[in-house]
Parts: C-alpha cells; structure tokens; sequence
C-alpha cells in the first residue's frame, strides 16, 4: 500500500497547491465576472458528478489499477492543456468549465476504483489503517497546499500551480503503475456481457435497500453539503463587515486542519476500545455541534480566535469520523456493488453539496450571511439522529 499512499499524498498536495487556480485565471486572465467564477466553481463540478454516473457500472467490472492510472492521466492531460492554450494566447472559459467537469468526473471516477482496489487486497483492520492513513494524509495537504500555493501564484501566477497540480497526478500515475500485489479482472455475470441502462441506478438501489448504509448515506450528504454551504457566507461575513484580512481568514482554515490529523491518528485506537458503532455514533453527533458556533463570530482577535476553535473541534471530529465510516462502507458492500455504490455516494454528496451552496446563497441574500450561517448549524444538529448504534453492524461481524 505505500505506493498508493505516496501516490494519494502527491496528487492531494497538487490539488491543493492549485487551490483556487482556476477562479483567479477565470478574473486575471480572462477578465471573468462574479456570475463566470460561480458558474466555474458550482456548473463544473455538478456536470462532472453527472458525467461520472456509468464510471460506476464500467469501472465495477475491470481491473482497478489501469483504471486507477487511465483516471490520473486524463485528468493531468486536461489540466495541461490549460498552459498550453495560455501560452499559445488561446485559452478560453470554455476551456475552463470542460477542464473543470473532466478533472470532477476523474475524481469519482478515481474514488470508486481506489476503493474497489483497496477491498480486495486489504482484509481486517488493514482497512482501517489504510483510510486513517489518507485521511491524514489528506489534512496535511490541506496545512501545506494553499500557502505553498499562494506563495507560488504571487510570485509566478495562477496557471504555474495548475501545472504543478498536472504533474502530481502523472506522478500519482507512475506510483500505482509501480504498485506490485493482485488485481483480478472481476467476472461478469452470465449474460451481462454488456453495460445496460439499469446498470446506472444499481448503486442507489443497493443503498436505498440496506437499512444500514441508507441512514448513514443520508447523514453523510445533508452534513457535508451543509458544512459547505456555509464556507462562502463565512468568507463574505469575515472578510466584509468583519474585517478580517485575507492572511487571517486563510490562517483560520489552516491551522485547524491540524485536528484531522490528530483525529484520523485516534481513529484506530478509538474503534479498538468502543468499536465501529460506538465510534460513528459518537463522532457523528460531537461534530454536528461545533458549526453553529460560527454564527456568533465577531471582529478582531476573540472572532479570529473562535472561528479557529469551531473549525478545530469540527475537523478533529471529522478525522475520527471519515475514516470509520469509509472501512464501515467498504467492509459492508459485497465486491460486486463497491464501485457502484461508491460512485452514487460520491455523485450524490457532490450534487447535495451543489444545491445546498446555491440554496444557502440565496438565504444569506435574503436573511444575511451570519442569520443563514446559524440556520445551516441548527438543521446540522439534527443530522445525529440518522446515526445509531442499531445500524452499525457490519455484515459476518
């Protein structure tokens, strides 16, 4: 698993390098208004997850690690042409918006097969090991990523980090070609020697059918796609009426971050001590209470200090919380349904997160940034009832 790990950590610090890139290009470049930028951050993204919906069924059915690497190279193919068309005085919006959907669907895409890939050679509480590694590995790129970005954008532009996030996936590429171990070609069945239409609905019916994944598929997508809805009324409410300036609100998000490592190191031990129930129910409710304490920031010093201990306590949580809950999937799904099933999570929590930005945009115009930002929190408080002990069971335990 090194390779795939070394291979995760320098795709994740390239996307964050670049952090941010594509909506400075979209103003410095192409002189791009506030209403292109939007549609940039929300079209590109929602287009990709629908694009991404038959990865699911194709991917299920084929060895993973060629999936694996088709998926990085595609998306560092795309995201190169973006210097290239700059250099040669051609570079588009257009562009833009299809790098954008391609580099989104290579994700789900990449997601599904890594996940597949990870459940046929890891047994146990390798598993475990294994996702606690990402998503620590996934938090410390986000510490260093955007101010080793910032860094990179102000003193040579926003296309360089593009570029840099380009070669992390042709690196990630060459890692996991490197990777030794297993990968059978999955057998299809009898008489499905084809992709059929029915096929793309096969993730959603799984998880609409098992009692167990149904309620924490749910909580994943309303938690998430409210956390997120608030980031762009946060940064309007704190770098607007607040005052805070850029390096503070960027400090804000940084050094929190620290707590997704410190949480997916106490994941393990946690699981180990209460067990996986336990650990998901508990974690799931401790970080639906830290949000709407954002909803009561104020200036200076005390706001920049609370901010940073809201986004903490949240992130520590959510350390603990992600990686329980991606072993928990993948040791419930049989090996036939992983790729689907996690392709209709990931396209569902995306679209989620997509209507709920745009429906949280419209609340904060209408109520004001720090009224939406409070009401996002008090519907998060709910999210914990979908979380209980009686579902955690996973199957042969």
């Amino acid at each position: 698993m090194g390779w795939l790990w070394a291979a995760y950590g320098t795709s994740a610090l390239g996307t964050w390098l670049a952090f941010g890139a594509f909506p400075l290009i979209a103003v410095e470049v192409l002189g791009a208004g506030p209403t292109q930028v939007a549609v940039l951050s929300a079209v590109g993204v929602a287009v990709g997850a629908v694009v991404a919906v038959p990865l699911g069924p194709w991917v299920e059915f084929r060895r993973k690690r060629p999936v694996l690497i088709g998926m990085d190279v595609v998306r560092g193919a795309a995201l190169l042409s973006v210097p290239g068309a700059y250099a040669l005085g051609v570079l588009s919006f257009v562009q833009l918006l299809v790098v954008s959907v391609v580099v989104a669907a290579g994700d789900i895409g990449f997601r599904a097969a890594s996940g597949a890939y990870l459940k046929a050679v890891l047994t146990g509480e390798e598993l475990l090991v294994a996702n606690a590694r990402f998503e620590a590995t996934a938090w410390a790129a986000t510490i260093v990523g955007p101010p080793l970005g910032g860094a990179l954008i102000g003193a040579l532009g926003p296309v360089v980090t593009v570029v840099a996030d380009a070669v992390s996936y042709l690196l990630s590429a060459v890692g996991i070609r490197a990777m030794g171990g297993p990968d059978e070609k999955p057998e299809r069945p009898q008489g499905a020697a084809r992709l059929r239409a029915g096929e793309l609905l096969d993730g959603w019916r799984f998880i609409v059918a098992d009692a167990a994944l149904r309620p924490l598929f749910l909580n994943t997508a309303l938690f998430n796609g409210l956390v997120m809805a608030t980031s762009p009324l946060l940064a309007v409410l704190m770098l607007g009426p607040l005052g805070f300036a850029p390096w503070e609100y960027g400090l804000a998000f940084a050094a929190p971050s620290v707590g997704g490592l410190l949480g997916a190191r106490l994941a393990r031990p946690l699981v180990r001590r209460f067990g996986a129930d336990r650990v998901l129910a508990g974690s799931g409710a401790l970080r639906a209470i830290w949000p709407v304490g954002l909803a009561f920031v104020g200036p200076g010093t005390g706001g920049l200090v609370l901010v940073i201990g809201v986004e903490f306590g949240l992130i520590l949580c959510c350390g603990v919380f992600n990686p329980v809950s991606a072993t928990y999937r993948l040791r419930r799904l049989p090996a036939d349904r992983v790729t689907r099933v996690l392709t209709a999570w990931t396209v569902t929590t995306k679209g989620a997160t997509a209507l709920l930005t745009a429906l949280w945009g419209v609340l904060g115009g209408l109520l004001g940034p720090r009224t939406a930002i409070g009401l996002a929190g008090v519907f998060l408080l709910a999210t914990p009832a979908l979380l209980t002990a009686s579902w955690c069971r996973p199957r042969g335990a």
